[in-house]
């Protein structure tokens, strides 16, 4: 039973922690509409925004989601919240260099990290629940 419920929290953990970094992310967006109109003094005029530019997204971001919260909740499970600290640095010195040079990506970085990390931690602390 025991191995049942690892497996199953591990599963769980990778794909809602997907599914809860997405939607996190799609509310985390800036909403709103376009905006006033601007004024054209009087006259018609068309008046050209200029596009945002969309924030690339880290390479690789998918898959080491998924193996940080696989790290995160098995951790959790073999009673070592302690390695979870482990996981954090590896994440953040690897991309230290991402986010140094595209600094309109550290905002992306963090809340999608940190939703990954509650998703896992939540699906490992449910697991030990359930073993008792």
């Amino acid at each position: 039973m025991t191995v049942a419920i690892v497996l199953l929290s591990l599963t769980v953990s990778v794909v809602f922690g997907w599914a809860a970094v997405e939607g996190v992310m799609r509310l985390a967006k800036v909403r709103g509409g376009a905006g006033p109109r601007p004024s054209s003094g009087g006259h018609r005029a068309t008046v050209l925004r200029e596009r945002p530019a969309q924030p690339r997204v880290l390479r690789g971001g998918a898959w080491i989601g998924a193996l940080e919260r696989l790290a995160i909740t098995g951790a959790i499970l073999a009673r070592q919240p302690e390695m979870v600290a482990a996981v954090v640095a590896v994440k953040g010195l690897g991309r230290w260099a991402d986010l140094q040079t595209n600094p309109a990506l550290t905002e992306r970085f963090i809340i999608g990290t940190l939703a990954s990390y509650v998703a896992a931690g939540a699906c490992g602390y449910v697991g030990l629940a359930l073993m008792g």
